[in-house]
């Protein structure tokens, strides 16, 4: 098991280039799948879950040639459906949740998808009803095999059909629109999913030749074609490491230019931080936060009561983010509500903040109060273990604001969404060691 040293409590300072979006990238390499053709792709995050799933396209006969560390070109014209019945399908499928995006194209183009009951991160349930229901839908025979957890798909043919999502899952909604762009007639998805990534999604397979509507919208409206091209994409940069960026610039009191941001996919990111007291200034396309040395004060409602910060499907918070707030909140003047909407156990990281000096109340697993420090009192450096990617760069995070030498266990959960994490933040100032 690796571990990070971290010795913090000094402000940083410099530029730091985002990576491409982890996200968006897992479905966009799943859409491959859908051409003969190749695709070229740019900007692919060198990181774990990604590489994953380069590698069980790889298996599944995907011709892959690299051109850099970040640019890819997939052809996918011999594909052998059998692998998905072989044993190592199996555990290379559980090891990595995103491997779910691959049944909605295999299903579309070849008629079946199977998938094992997929892992990732243990921040409670994180159901496939979703995605399955809407194959339903579409035609397809849905079939599970329990003694393995094994789901399969089949179909001799899709047709449109209206739907109503249970939920707006953006892998569920980009899954379904996977397997729709090959259904005769017309789908009508509704309560789809709207994030940036699910648009660069549809805009990447209408390039491609698939007839999509409502991109941008909760309604999507797709008709069938018989075939699709090859097309060349580029991934944004990942909206959850410029937020996570801007928390640590925040709490290190450092002054950092975050490049190349893309403002116009942020949503509310930039608000939500400012609501939290956080300058952020827009130069051109980069993002500046300057150094925040008399710290930074929590906005109240306008009737005074506490501000309270939750989750919601796009245009709302990202939950990916809800992590990185309350981390900055422990340093804030004033205090916070944190809401987690979505997932149970994602807040339960708050015990080793607490372990740290965080004053902070653990209401129930959705909710958490965050009494700010004002900086008055330091965060303390501690031992701790990373349960899962988004609440181990928040620890890491908090750690590097600690006065002391702290190290971080299981640091493989951060290398799985982050890439080069060390390097990048030693370039910063940051005084982080990777032990092995």
């Amino acid at each position: 098991m690796s571990a990070f040293k971290i010795t913090g409590g000094k402000p940083l300072s410099g530029a730091i280039q985002p990576q491409g979006a982890k996200n968006e990238a897992l479905q966009i390499l799943c859409a491959v799948l859908l051409t003969s053709e190749p695709v070229t792709i740019h900007n692919i995050p060198d990181i774990i879950d990604v590489n994953k799933l380069i590698k069980i396209l790889e298996s599944l006969g995907v011709k892959i040639q690299r051109h850099s560390q970040d640019s890819y070109t997939f052809q996918s014209d011999e594909i052998d459906i059998d692998y998905l019945q072989s044993e190592d399908f199996k555990v290379a499928g559980r090891e990595l949740r995103g491997s779910i995006m691959i049944v909605g194209p295999l299903l579309g183009r070849f008629g079946k998808g199977y998938i094992p009951k997929p892992g990732g991160d243990k921040i409670g349930r994180r159901r496939l009803d979703t995605h399955f229901h809407g194959f339903i839908k579409l035609g397809a025979q849905f079939r599970y095999n329990k003694e393995d957890s094994f789901y399969g798909v089949e179909a001799k043919e899709l047709y449109g059909s209206y739907m109503l999502l249970d939920e707006a899952s953006v892998t569920g909604t980009a899954n379904i629109v996977m397997a729709a762009v090959f259904a005769k007639g017309t789908t009508t998805i509704y309560n789809a999913a709207c994030e940036p990534y699910l648009q660069q999604l549809c805009n990447m397979l209408v390039r491609m030749g698939a007839n999509i509507s409502g991109i941008g919208s909760n309604l999507l409206t797709i008709e069938g074609v018989e075939r699709l091209g090859g097309t060349e994409h580029r991934i944004l940069p990942d909206m959850i490491e410029i937020g996570s960026w801007i928390g640590l610039a925040a709490i290190t009191q450092s002054a950092i230019t975050i490049k190349d941001v893309h403002w116009e996919y942020l949503g509310q990111i930039p608000d939500v931080f400012r609501r939290m007291g956080i300058t952020i200034e827009q130069k051109g396309s980069d993002m500046y936060i300057p150094a925040h040395t008399n710290g930074y004060e929590i906005q109240s409602y306008i009737d005074g009561s506490v501000m309270s910060i939750s989750d919601a499907p796009w245009p709302g918070f990202t939950p990916d983010l809800l992590s990185i707030v309350l981390v900055v909140a422990t340093q804030a003047r004033g205090s916070v509500l944190i809401h987690q909407k979505m997932f149970e156990s994602r807040l339960f990281f708050v015990d080793k903040l607490i372990d740290m000096g965080a004053k902070i109340i653990l209401c129930d697993p959705h909710r958490a109060n965050v009494i700010g420090h004002d900086f008055q009192s330091a965060l303390k450096a501690t031992i701790m273990t990373s349960p899962d990617i988004r609440a181990g760069i928040s620890l890491l995070i908090a750690a590097l604001s600690a006065k002391g030498t702290s190290t971080i266990y299981n640091i493989e959960q951060i290398d799985r969404g982050y890439q080069d994490i060390d390097t990048r933040l030693r370039a910063l100032g940051a005084s982080i060691e990777r032990l092995d």
